[in-house]
C-alpha cells in the first residue's frame, strides 16, 4: 500500500469511527437520561485529555524544533487559543433561538421550549461543530501518516478513540429527540464524514505547502477547539440531563480511558 493511499485508509477509519458511537444508541433505553449525562460527560473527557496531553505537547515539540524552543512554545499556546476563539465564534454566529448551549426553559415569548427540542439542537449543533472541527483532524491525519506513519498510528487511533464519543454526543440526544434510532445512527455517520475530506483538502491543496510549522499549528487548533465543545457544550448539556456528579464521573471515566488507550499504544 502507497503511503497516500494509507494516510487516506487512517483518515477514514478515524472519521467513521464516530459511527460506532452511534451504534451505541441502538442499546440505549430512551427514558435513562443518566445514561446520556454519562456520556456526554465521557465525550468531553477524551476530548480535554486528548487535546491537551497529547495534541497540544506534539504541537509545542514540533514549533519548538522548527522555530526554537520559546518562540515554538508560543506560537503552540496562542494556536491552542486562536482554535478556542474559532470555536466560540462558530457558536456566536448561530442564531440565539438555535444555540443550544443557553440551555434556556422558555423562548423569547414566554412559552417554555420541550426538552426534545432542546436535545434535537444540541445533537444538530454538536454534529455541525464536530463537523466543522473534524476538517482539520482530517488534514492532521492524513499529513502525520504522510509524514512518518509511525507516529501517525497513535494519533489516528486517539482521534479515532475520540470520535466513537463524539458519536455518542451526537447520536444520543437526536434519539432521546426523535425516537428515530437510524436518524441518530446516520447523524452520528455524516459528522465524521469531514475528517476524510479533510484528507483530500491535505493532499490536493496543502500538501505543498506543509511543513512542522503548520503542522504543529494545526494540532494546536484542533486541540483548542476539541476543549471548548467541552466545557460550552457537552458538559453543559451533561448537567442539563443527568445529576452533576454523574456529568464528572463520565468524564474522568473518559480521561482514564484515553489515557490507557494512549499508555497502551
Amino acid at each position: 500500500m502507497s503511503d497516500v493511499a494509507f494516510a487516506f485508509l487512517l483518515s477514514l477509519i478515524a472519521g467513521l469511527s464516530t459511527g460506532i458511537g452511534g451504534f451505541i444508541t441502538l442499546f440505549a433505553k430512551k427514558t435513562n437520561t443518566n445514561f446520556l449525562a454519562v456520556s456526554l460527560g465521557f465525550s468531553a473527557g477524551v476530548m480535554v485529555y486528548v487535546s491537551l496531553v497529547e495534541l497540544l505537547p506534539e504541537s509545542q515539540s514540533l514549533l519548538s524544533e522548527a522555530i526554537g524552543g520559546k518562540a515554538g512554545g508560543a506560537m503552540a499556546v496562542i494556536s491552542f487559543f486562536v482554535g478556542m476563539i474559532i470555536a466560540g465564534v462558530i457558536d456566536r454566529i448561530l442564531p440565539e433561538e438555535d444555540n443550544p448551549h443557553d440551555l434556556k426553559s422558555h423562548d423569547g415569548s414566554g412559552n417554555p421550549i420541550a426538552p426534545e427540542k432542546k436535545l434535537m439542537r444540541t445533537g444538530i449543533i454538536t454534529a455541525i461543530a464536530i463537523t466543522i472541527h473534524n476538517f482539520p483532524e482530517g488534514i492532521a491525519t492524513f499529513i502525520s501518516a504522510m509524514y512518518d506513519p509511525a507516529l501517525a498510528l497513535p494519533i489516528a487511533l486517539a482521534i479515532a478513540l475520540h470520535n466513537i464519543p463524539e458519536g455518542i454526543s451526537v447520536a444520543v440526544p437526536i434519539y432521546y429527540a426523535t425516537s428515530d434510532k437510524v436518524k441518530a445512527v446516520l447523524y452520528s455517520f455524516a459528522s465524521g464524514l469531514t475528517e476524510p475530506l479533510g484528507a483530500l483538502i491535505g493532499y490536493f491543496i496543502l500538501m505543498p505547502f506543509m511543513n512542522e510549522v503548520v503542522y504543529g499549528v494545526l494540532f494546536s487548533m484542533v486541540a483548542g477547539i476539541m476543549v471548548f465543545i467541552s466545557f460550552d457544550e457537552l458538559l453543559p448539556a451533561a448537567r442539563e440531563y443527568g445529576e452533576h456528579h454523574l456529568s464528572i464521573y463520565g468524564m474522568v471515566t473518559g480521561m482514564i480511558a484515553m489515557a490507557v488507550s494512549l499508555v497502551l499504544l
